[in-house]
C-alpha cells in the first residue's frame, strides 16, 4: 500500500462513524480535519470532495456490517443457522462500536432519500445485493428442507430486512434498545413460522 492509499484508508477509517452518526449535511469539513489531524489541502489531496469522502465512508462502515455478519455467518453450515445468524447480528449490534450510531444502511438510507442521488444510489445497491444473498440463502434453506417448500425467498427476504432495519431505525431514534430486542423477537418469530 503506497502512503497516498494509507493516508486515505486513514481519512476513511476515522470519519466513517462522524459520518454514519451526523450524516452526509451534519457531517463539517471542520469534523473531518478534526477527526483526521489533518488539513483541508490533505483531505481534498486525497479526495476531490465532501461527497467523495462521504461515499467511502459509507462503503467501509458497509463492509465492516458485512464482514461482521459473515464471521457469525462462518461458524455454521445450515442455511436456516446462517439466517439466524444474521438476526443474531442485529439483536447484539451494539456491542459493535461502529453500530453504536445504528445502521449504516438505514442512517444513509434515510438522509439520503431526498437530498444525496450518489449515496442513494450506494443505498440501494446495498439493500439489493443483502436481498439477493438473502434469498439464495432462503432458497438453500427451502432445497435443504430447513424451510417450508412454499416459502417464496423473495417476500420472506424483503420482510425480513424491512423487520430488522425497522427495528434499528426505532431503536436508534428513540435512544430505546426495547425496540430492537421486541423486533428482533418477531423476527426469530417469523423465521420459527417458515421453518419446516
Amino acid at each position: 500500500m503506497t502512503k497516498a492509499e494509507r493516508t486515505r484508508q486513514y481519512i476513511i477509517e476515522k470519519t466513517a462513524p462522524i459520518f454514519n452518526a451526523k450524516g452526509f449535511a451534519g457531517t463539517s469539513l471542520s469534523d473531518i480535519t478534526e477527526a483526521t489531524g489533518l488539513t483541508k489541502g490533505s483531505i481534498y489531496g486525497n479526495f476531490a470532495n465532501k461527497d467523495e469522502v462521504a461515499l467511502a465512508a459509507f462503503d467501509h462502515n458497509l463492509k465492516q456490517v458485512s464482514d461482521g455478519i459473515r464471521a457469525l455467518q462462518q461458524q455454521y453450515t445450515s442455511p436456516l443457522d446462517k439466517i439466524r445468524a444474521c438476526v443474531d447480528f442485529y439483536r447484539d449490534s451494539y456491542r459493535f462500536e461502529y453500530m453504536h450510531a445504528g445502521c449504516p444502511i438505514a442512517n444513509a438510507g434515510t438522509e439520503a432519500d431526498d437530498t444525496h442521488p450518489l449515496l442513494r444510489t450506494r443505498v440501494k445497491e446495498a439493500l439489493s445485493a443483502w436481498r439477493r444473498s438473502l434469498e439464495k440463502l432462503v432458497q438453500r434453506a427451502i432445497d435443504a428442507g430447513e424451510l417450508k417448500a412454499d416459502t417464496k425467498a423473495a417476500d420472506f427476504s424483503v420482510l425480513f430486512i424491512s423487520m430488522i432495519e425497522g427495528g434499528v431505525m426505532l431503536s436508534k431514534a428513540t435512544g430505546d434498545r426495547t425496540y430492537l430486542t421486541k423486533t428482533m423477537k418477531y423476527v426469530d418469530a417469523f423465521v420459527d413460522m417458515h421453518c419446516a
